[in-house]
């Protein structure tokens, strides 16, 4: 299980090597100055909307930056080995299914608990391609304005950057697989 330590060296190291202020990550990322300092220090406990700004902003996905924090390497991606994130907000679980080699396709799973809602501003797929798979339960997830209830065995591919919002209405979790490419 990754700390909050190793996520916090994670985004200020991404931040230095883009030779970017806190200030100008905060403009290109809408989160406030105070809250990335927080983050950067370990002091608050970002959620997966919050991540997803930061990480969009910083040119990376949301995988991207957990392996960082993993110092996760190689070709093989180990299951006991796989980075996992728990959002503190929702209680959503996201696990890191490829190797963070680089490679030009990424495999994430989540897990959305009963009752949980995720949403995420449009920036933060500017520069991704992604298709939605679900394993289990009902995935009912806006893009934009419009809406997509997904049961399992559904596969969706995302259409242009939108605000999108991940919910899970039923009473038990939903568990999808998102694959992910870089425009």
């Amino acid at each position: 299980m990754m700390t909050d330590e190793a996520l916090a060296a994670a985004v200020l190291a991404a931040r230095e090597a883009l030779g970017w202020s806190t200030s100008a990550l905060a403009e290109r990322s809408g989160v406030s100055r105070a809250m990335i300092a927080k983050i950067e220090r370990a002091e608050a406990q970002p959620t997966a909307a919050l991540l997803g700004r930061l990480s969009g902003a910083l040119g990376l996905t949301l995988s991207e930056l957990i392996a960082r924090a993993e110092h996760a390497d190689g070709r093989i991606a180990r299951a006991a080995d796989q980075p996992v994130w728990t959002d503190p907000d929702s209680g959503y679980t996201r696990r890191a299914l490829s190797p963070a080699s680089g490679g030009p396709l990424e495999l994430v799973e989540i897990v959305l608990p009963a009752g949980a809602r995720v949403a995420y501003p449009a920036d933060t797929y500017a520069f991704i391609h992604q298709q939605l798979w679900v394993l289990a339960g009902v995935l009912c997830f806006m893009e934009g304005d419009v809406e997509h209830e997904l049961a399992a065995g559904d596969c969706l591919m995302v259409g242009p950057p939108a605000d999108c919002v991940f919910s899970n209405v039923q009473r038990v979790p939903c568990r999808y697989l998102v694959a992910l490419s870089r425009r």
